[in-house]
């Protein structure tokens, strides 16, 4: 009785979660961190919690699906994991190939026009490892409605040094310019690069680091990131949607943010003009003979009533103030004396 009604409230609360959802990231970015503190905690071993993540995986996929996320990259192994222990990075690597033979031969990929590439140091793994790659690859090429990243042997400060010695080789043969390098020069020299800026980091297993993932188009788009502490084998869906309703906030922030600075900054320019244009009205209106209130109608603010206001006080000013006669006024004046 109690599993039915903790269901029950789920789904109702996965179906709200899913109404308030209007603006979806296009790129998701997923460290899929805890699957070994999972089988831990079960007595089971790390390569038995692997496999448990591996599920995971699947079932994130077809969320993605359902809410129209154009590409994900899953962050499955890092330039770092090389330095576990052969016990547990041989069995890593049996799943990576299967996992990735499989899902290349899988019908609902093809049905849902998945394609996949991996993004890292490929030739540092297994060549069963790279072999099944290949494969998932050449499988998938042709799949054009969502693109699926798998991050291997993947470091990002080895991609960016990577990129950068690429560039100054360039320059010392003199294939490139320094003053030619910018933004594209460099993205041109990652590794096979995802096709869009990421928009939203998610890590599981409770640490809320980033740990050198994406840093060029994560950090350089300033991606929303969501930490959550299931381990990745219990990663829900209710936590994935969680997830892009943190992007969203953070997109509606930055639009009020940027909205209001844009007011800002155009009363601040409207504010100086406004300044301006009052003070050559004032000199024009002391050297021309024209109409005060027609003139303060082509001026924005409160000009009207401020250039009307001095001119009433210069009308009524009596003999003996400041108040100046025009050149014109002096010519007639001179003229009836005579």
């Amino acid at each position: 009785m109690l599993d039915r009604l903790r269901d029950l409230t789920e789904r109702a609360y996965r179906r709200h979660l899913r109404r308030e959802i209007e603006d979806v990231p296009a790129h998701v970015a997923i460290i899929q961190d805890g699957n070994r503190r999972y089988a831990r905690e079960r007595g089971d071993d790390a390569p038995d919690g692997h496999r448990a993540g591996a599920a995971t995986t699947e079932r994130v996929l077809d969320w993605c699906a359902d809410l129209g996320v154009a590409e994900l990259t899953l962050y499955a192994f890092s330039t770092e994991n090389f330095a576990r222990p052969d016990d547990e990075l041989a069995p890593l690597f049996d799943l990576l190939e299967s996992k990735l033979r499989d899902f290349a031969d899988a019908d609902r990929v093809h049905e849902q026009g998945v394609r996949v590439r991996a993004i890292g140091d490929v030739d540092r793994l297994p060549e069963r490892v790279r072999e099944a790659v290949a494969y998932a690859e050449r499988r998938t090429a042709d799949n054009d409605q969502f693109t699926l990243n798998v991050a291997l042997a993947y470091g990002g400060r080895t991609e960016l040094l990577d990129a950068a010695r690429a560039i100054a080789r360039d320059v010392d043969a003199g294939d490139l310019s320094p003053d030619d390098v910018d933004v594209q020069t460099v993205e041109d020299r990652l590794y096979d690069r995802p096709v869009r800026d990421v928009d939203l980091i998610v890590r599981t297993g409770g640490d809320e680091r980033t740990s050198n993932f994406l840093p060029w188009h994560a950090n350089g788009n300033e991606a929303a990131v969501y930490f959550c502490a299931p381990y990745w084998p219990e990663f829900s869906e209710v936590e994935f949607l969680r997830a892009i309703r943190t992007y969203q906030s953070r997109e509606e922030s930055w639009r009020r943010a940027r909205t209001e600075r844009a007011v800002a900054l155009v009363r601040a320019v409207a504010e100086v003009e406004i300044a301006e244009a009052h003070a050559v009205a004032g000199r024009l209106r002391d050297r021309l003979p024209i109409d005060a209130d027609a003139f303060a109608a082509a001026i924005p603010g409160d000009s009207r009533e401020r250039i009307g206001a001095e001119n009433g006080a210069a009308r009524d000013s009596p003999a003996g103030t400041d108040y100046k006669a025009s050149p014109n006024e002096r010519d007639s004046e001179m003229e009836s004396a005579g």
